[in-house]
């Protein structure tokens, strides 16, 4: 019956109306079919390429890339951890290896609200679980890379700040996803921007958040210079919202407690 019809309508004048609607409707759904089969075909690749594209990341950003090292090879140097945000401690019964904490951030079950005045960083909800990443000189902790986003002038700005084993110095810190404006807040993707972070001091002497970033060039001679990067030229507020995400995510609503625990036992929280 089905296949009469079919050929009834094949047989319309091509100027039919019916007939036209008929082959638009069937390239539809055979456009809406292939599509589907492709995503769904497709997936397995799209999730090993995310995962690629994550580790190659982490790695650049601790400056732990080799020209002509493979990734995956590299990589075995990292050991990925779940961590209680509010307590500090290890969650050992969650996968570090297939946690998604951007997944947890917008599931109600597995986030926490963050209220408007502690929001600085503009996330409205952050995950009760984070993924950290510990890189390894067999036991020792040589640094730790905690993840951060926070929004800026046009976008949610999702990155990596690695710090030494101190859990105070920076290594290093980039962002992997943002939609910045490209030449003034798109530069945080600038190498010579990146380098100006390694080195910096986290940390003040009461252990209170003293990372800034500064509007213009930071003075050499000023005592807080170990503090401070300069800002992005003509992006204030992209500046600005790398500040805030570091001082919330550094903070007492971010990592403080676990990088309190992990200086005070050497590593172990």
């Amino acid at each position: 019956m089905i296949k009469d019809k079919f050929n009834e309508m094949l047989a319309l004048p091509n100027d039919s109306k019916q007939k036209t609607i008929f082959v638009a409707l069937a390239a539809c759904l055979v456009c809406s079919v292939l599509v589907s089969f492709a995503a769904v075909a497709l997936k397995p690749m799209q999730e090993a390429n995310k995962a690629f594209d994550k580790k190659r990341n982490i790695l650049q950003i601790a400056g732990l890339m080799e020209e002509g090292k493979s990734v995956d090879e590299l990589f075995k140097q990292i050991e990925p951890r779940v961590v209680n945000v509010e307590t500090g401690e290890y969650v050992d019964d969650v996968d570090a290896a297939t946690y998604d904490q951007r997944k947890a951030s917008n599931d109600p079950a597995q986030n926490v609200l963050i209220s408007a005045d502690n929001d600085i960083a503009g996330i409205k909800r952050r995950a009760k679980y984070a993924s950290v990443y510990l890189v390894k000189d067999g036991d020792a902790v040589k640094s730790y890379i905690l993840p951060i986003k926070g929004y800026g002038l046009w976008s949610t700005l999702y990155g990596f700040i690695a710090l030494e084993a101190d859990a105070k110095t920076v290594v290093g810190l980039g962002y992997y996803e943002h939609a910045e404006t490209p030449g003034l807040g798109g530069e945080v993707d600038n190498p010579g921007w990146k380098a100006k972070w390694i080195g910096k001091q986290v940390y003040g002497p009461d252990n209170q958040v003293m990372i800034d970033v500064v509007k213009g060039a930071v003075d050499p001679a000023s005592k807080t210079a170990i503090y401070e990067v300069d800002g992005l030229s003509g992006a204030t507020l992209t500046s600005v919202g790398v500040e805030n995400m570091l001082h919330y995510w550094l903070g007492e609503q971010g990592f403080t407690t676990y990088l309190n625990k992990v200086r005070a036992t050497g590593g172990e929280s």
